[in-house]
């Protein structure tokens, strides 16, 4: 989409014609990533094997513990481990022997055919902050969110040409009831955008709702027989499953839904400080959580997911955009894909309080950590603030902006005969120049990735059109977008049976928020 723009007086009416169709509404969505450009690999074949045996080695001694679950216990000891209390013991090769029933690849449909995303392989799949209690913009400052900021997220994200994935929380909306809320957040991502979405897993119910309200939209059948969401299971690390999120998982490993399952890595806290130590721990519990999914419905689709930072040692907080979470995620990468699983991880992490350069280092470092890392799903893509705490409307706009620049680097270098540009070479000769020669003719439009945000006027105009830096961009930017919103058509039989479905559930408990 284009933003309107001061233009100089045109000659001839082709040139108004030209403005209009530049500064025209345009609702756009790439396709998304297929790389064309080499992972990078940081751990030798060596390296691989001794961090593999020693997840095994976690597994089968050490072993896992799956909390307030007798149902998980009972599938454990059946599976073969070693079941004491509520301690799992993998026997070697076991929880290996169990992850090659899950997919390398799948399909999630989006409500809008052309904008469902295939996860896995060489592609990438943008997708939006998940889970921040607070929002900040230019004119509120950093507060509390709303049902009304998640709708204005799910906007933004519906409107923006880089975003492949609406999300999931998106930010919390703590205006409602904790045990309603998720029913207005699916609803907004099933209505208010027609790209994928992600379901509820805060409670087993509320992922059963998840499948339930797919069903409406999509059709029973078809959600049994395909994925519509893709969902995100966080362990409790160290080396716990938690009953809640296990229950998630059980919900829509049974329905046919992707969940990631992602350890929750802050390493010197949740991890060793070392990076092997760090990745061992990582493909343990990955291991673990997979092999599970696969103990519920062989075949359920799963993405191999690691969430990592840092720490500073002073004040325990944690830090992003550092080398040590660099190396974790691309060793998670070469893992996870020995796996033959998918894989989650990077996005726009930071620290800063505020979209500064702080802010633009530490995110400029985890998107092209991403990129380069072959990760196939990236959560938090945009939008990310303080530690995660904060879902910043500036910043989702100046992050989905530059993911377009991500679209760009996949690419690689086109070695055809256009791409190597002789003929260009040939025309100009010594001495010229190359603004006017056929080959630019035919590739000026395409040729060179273009911010939508970005200043690059003259001095002199830039500063005749208030001297806005790129904060004051951005919140323009947001505004333009909100207001230039139109809502994706969506059957009317079927919002008003999603309607009948998020209020009869309302109605059939008290309000809850806690």
């Amino acid at each position: 989409m284009t933003d309107a723009a001061p233009r100089r007086r045109s000659r001839g009416g082709g040139g108004a014609a030209r403005r209009a169709e530049r500064t025209s509404v345009k609702i756009e969505t790439a396709k998304y990533i297929e790389r064309n450009i080499p992972n990078y690999e940081v751990l030798t074949e060596e390296a691989l094997e001794v961090i593999e045996t020693n997840a095994e080695t976690i597994l089968e001694e050490v072993g896992v513990n799956f909390v307030d679950n007798p149902a998980a216990l009972d599938r454990w000891r059946e599976a073969g481990a070693d079941v004491q209390g509520e301690r799992v013991r993998i026997p070697r090769g076991l929880a290996r022997k169990l992850c090659e029933t899950a997919p390398s690849e799948f399909t999630q449909h989006a409500r809008n055919p052309e904008k469902s995303v295939v996860i896995g392989g060489k592609n990438l799949v943008l997708a939006p902050i998940y889970g921040p209690p607070f929002v900040r913009d230019a004119n509120g400052g950093r507060r509390y969110a709303t049902l009304e900021d998640f709708q204005k997220f799910v906007k933004l994200g519906y409107m923006s040409k880089w975003l492949h994935h609406s999300g999931g929380t998106v930010c919390e909306p703590t205006d409602v009831p904790v045990n309603k809320r998720h029913l207005d957040m699916l609803m907004a991502h099933m209505e208010l955008s027609d790209k994928p979405f992600m379901g509820s897993v805060t409670e087993p119910s509320r992922a059963q709702d998840s499948v339930d309200m797919c069903g409406v939209l999509f059709g029973k059948d078809f959600v049994q027989e395909n994925t519509v969401m893709t969902s995100l299971i966080n362990i409790n690390s160290p080396m716990t499953f938690d009953d809640v999120m296990m229950g998630a998982l059980e919900v829509y490993a049974q329905n046919n839904q992707a969940c990631i399952i992602s350890p929750f890595i802050v390493g010197g806290a949740m991890a060793p400080v070392t990076i092997a130590g760090t990745l061992t721990q990582v493909l343990a519990e990955v291991l673990a959580g997979v092999a599970y999914s696969q103990l519920i419905r062989p075949g359920a689709p799963v993405i191999f997911g690691a969430f990592v930072s840092s720490i500073d040692m002073n004040s325990g907080a944690p830090t992003f955009g550092t080398p040590e979470a660099s190396m974790v995620t691309y060793g998670a990468g070469q893992l996870a894909r020995r796996l033959n699983l998918p894989f989650r991880s990077a996005g726009s992490f930071c620290g800063s309080k505020l979209p500064d350069a702080q802010a633009a280092y530490e995110t400029a470092n985890s998107l092209n950590m991403g990129l380069l890392a072959g990760v196939n799903f990236m959560l938090h893509s945009c939008g990310w603030l303080e530690g995660g705490l904060v879902a910043d409307f500036e910043k989702f706009v100046m992050d989905a902006d530059q993911l377009g620049a991500l679209h760009g680097l996949a690419k690689g270098i086109y070695m055809d005969e256009n791409g190597q540009g002789m003929d260009a070479i040939r025309e100009v000769g010594p001495g010229g120049h190359y603004l006017g020669c056929a080959h630019t003719q035919a590739n000026f439009k395409t040729a060179f990735w273009k911010s939508n945000l970005l200043d690059y006027k003259p001095f002199e105009q830039w500063e005749e059109e208030g001297a806005r830096d790129t904060y004051k961009l951005a919140t323009s930017r947001v505004e333009h977008l909100l207001a230039t919103y139109k809502q994706p058509e969506l059957d009317p039989a079927i919002r008003e049976a999603l309607v009948a479905y998020v209020a009869e559930k309302k109605a059939s408990m008290p309000d809850a928020f806690m």
